[in-house]
Formats: C-alpha cells, sequence, structure tokens
C-alpha cells in the first residue's frame, strides 16, 4: 500500500513530539519494510523534505513560532496537498486535532482514516481564551461525525465521540517495546518519577508540583524526578522557581531522555506518577507498567484503570491534596512491587508489533 499519513507534529519539530508521533513512528517502524509510507508533517525551522527514520517526510505549511498560525497554515496546505496528490495513495490517515482543522472528510477519492487519540472536551475552556477554546471544543464535537472511518486508542476514548451509524471503528491501544518486559525493576529508590510532555494545564503538572510539595513535609527523603520537554517549559519553569527551597532542591529536571537514560529512570523509580486532566492512553504509562512500576494516575476515564487492574491507585483529579496522600499512601504500600509486576503481566500483550498488525489489517480492509 502506499500510505499517506497527516500528522501535524514530528521528529525534530521545535514545538516538541508527543504521543501521537511517537505512535505514528513505531507503527510504521513495523511497516516500512512492506508498504511506502509519507507523512505529511508541519513545517518548522530547518525541516527539509526527505527521509526521517528511513520514513518519507513532506512538510506544510509556514515557518513561523507563532503555535496557531503553524497550526492554521497547516491544517490549509495538508488540505491541499491532498487535494492535489491524494489520488497518488492507497489510503489517507488523518491524525485528529481540533487545532488543525484540515477537513478531509471532503475528499471523496481515496479513503480517509480519522485516528483519534485523545478527547478535551470542557477542559479547553481552562487553558486558552475564551473564544479560541470554545472554537476548540465546538470542533472536537462536530468534525468527527463527518467522517466514516476511525481508528481509536481506546474504547474510553471511542464513547466519547459522536459518530455515523455505518461507520467503520476499529480500537488499536498503544504499545510497547518488548525490551521493556525484560527490565529489572529496582525493588529500592529514593524518587518518584513523572515522564511526558512539559504541559503544564493538560498533564497537570501544577498539581502534581504542589501535590509533592505537601508530600514533601511528611516524605523529605524521596526525590522527584520530572523527565521531558515541550514549549510549555517557561511557565513550567517558573511554578518550580516558586516552590520553598527544600522542595526546589529534591526536584531534579532531566530535560527530554531517550534510550539508556529513559530505561534506566524507569526500571529504577519508586514508582509513576501521570497527573493528567485529560489523557488519551499514555505511552510512558504503559512503558512504566512494562518496567514492573506501579502508577499514580488521576481518576479521569483513561486513567481508572490502573486501580481498577490493581496496577496502583488513582487520586481524585486536579486535587493535589488528594494526589500527596496517594503518594504516601503507595510508598508505604508493602504490596507495590506486586502491583507493577501485575502491570507488566497485562502489558505483554500491548507490543508496538501487534500494534502495527492490527494497523495494517485495518488498512487493508479499507483499500480492498
Amino acid at each position: 500500500m502506499k500510505i499517506l499519513h497527516v500528522l501535524y507534529e514530528s521528529e525534530g519539530d521545535y514545538f516538541g513530539i508527543g504521543g501521537v508521533g511517537m505512535r505514528a513512528y513505531e507503527i510504521y517502524n513495523h511497516l516500512k519494510e512492506r508498504h511506502e509510507i509519507t507523512l505529511l508533517c508541519r513545517k518548522y525551522k530547518g525541516a527539509t523534505n526527505g527521509k526521517i527514520k528511513d520514513i518519507e517526510h513532506i512538510f506544510a505549511g509556514i515557518e513561523t513560532k507563532n503555535f496557531t498560525i503553524t497550526l492554521l497554515s497547516y491544517a490549509f496546505s495538508a488540505f491541499e496537498f491532498v487535494r492535489k496528490f491524494g489520488q497518488h495513495y492507497d489510503v489517507i490517515i488523518e491524525e485528529f486535532s481540533p487545532a488543525v482543522p484540515a477537513f478531509l472528510h471532503l475528499y471523496k477519492k481515496k479513503p480517509v482514516v480519522l485516528q483519534i487519540q485523545g478527547y478535551t472536551g470542557k477542559k479547553y475552556l481552562g487553558k486558552y481564551n475564551s473564544l479560541y477554546s470554545w472554537a476548540l471544543y465546538i470542533l472536537e464535537i462536530i468534525r468527527p461525525y463527518f467522517y466514516r472511518n476511525f481508528v481509536y486508542v481506546s474504547k474510553e476514548t471511542n464513547e466519547r465521540f459522536r459518530t455515523q451509524n455505518s461507520s467503520n471503528i476499529t480500537i488499536i491501544p498503544n504499545g510497547i517495546s518488548e525490551e521493556l518486559l525484560f527490565q529489572k525493576p529496582k525493588e529500592s529508590s529514593d524518587y518518584i518519577l513523572y515522564l511526558s510532555r512539559i504541559d503544564v494545564h493538560h498533564k497537570g503538572l501544577d498539581i502534581l508540583l504542589e501535590g509533592y510539595r505537601i508530600f514533601h513535609k511528611s516524605c523529605p527523603h524521596i526525590r522527584l524526578v520530572i523527565a521531558g520537554d515541550g514549549r510549555n517549559r517557561e511557565e513550567f519553569d517558573l511554578l518550580v522557581k516558586s516552590l520553598p527551597r527544600e522542595v526546589k532542591e529534591s526536584i531534579e529536571l532531566t530535560g527530554w531522555v531517550k534510550g539508556e537514560a529513559k530505561l534506566k529512570l524507569l526500571r529504577d523509580a519508586l514508582f509513576f506518577v501521570q497527573p493528567s486532566r485529560y489523557e488519551s492512553q499514555p505511552i510512558t504509562v504503559l512503558e512504566a507498567l512494562a518496567c514492573g512500576k506501579s502508577i499514580i494516575g488521576s481518576n479521569i476515564n483513561e486513567l481508572k484503570f490502573i486501580s481498577e487492574k490493581g496496577f496502583g491507585y488513582n487520586f481524585r483529579s486536579e486535587d493535589s491534596k488528594s494526589l500527596a496522600d496517594t503518594m504516601t499512601k503507595l510508598l508505604k504500600d508493602e504490596r507495590r512491587l506486586e502491583m507493577g509486576l501485575k502491570g507488566r503481566e497485562w502489558m505483554s500483550s500491548f507490543t508496538w508489533e501487534k500494534a502495527a498488525i492490527e494497523f495494517e489489517n485495518f488498512l487493508k480492509s479499507l483499500v480492498n
């Protein structure tokens, strides 16, 4: 198959890459030998058309550090690209974001798949100015209804969207690299780990910092390691600077990590924390489970499986005191390692290879 994926983030983008981009690279890494794959990504300074990780990349839009202009110009350019060249591909995947209104449902010459990885809803209203946030909220509700083919990462996300009865829908979860299943988790440690994109509102980092400040009063010997980067970094750094000196000294900011450094952080942590206000299916949570780590997550629908399956605990979303109490509870729980190993066993069936095969089979069914 000749596959075109309209993917608004990519490797090297100065706005950062999150789970949406990582999922694409992981899946296509398993498919690139069998299919011709092209990623149509937003343009950034220094971006050059060609192969990255052995996958063809084409960059569209305007080079600017204004995030809104970047996304809107990319959406327009993506639609124009598909209109002009879409017939050269067998199937087209549009990565859904209300902020990227490409409206590819209007293109009828080839099958178009809308891949939806998360739901934000009214949480937009607390993140952006009222005009922009209401526009995103409405677009998130309306746009999916006009598509026919869908890939969701979880049933919880699927249930949040209204689609037509004749739609072709498949649920393909995120995965993990099999090597994680063979990492030996450290039983004793002195730090709690957050590893994800630096996005204060989305990922609940303000909640995490305040929760850790409260937790630190009774457990000053336990550090907090925050690994990741993102366009929200300046706002986040200001929040860290506002903390009491003794709390700041117990927080380590590693920046973006990968490879062995990432493995070591996951392997050696006491447990993993995901305080998000809204989510899809965070890859780093799955990776932490694969490394045998127990988890604390907010009690949003997409993370409730943590306590339901016995992999850790959920705390009340947006409640820093609840987070602090839950961190203390898991720290003292003698079953912490057992919870992590239970999560590892569950994750053994969620590999990227399996996700890639399911993704490939769904696209084949549409092309055929």
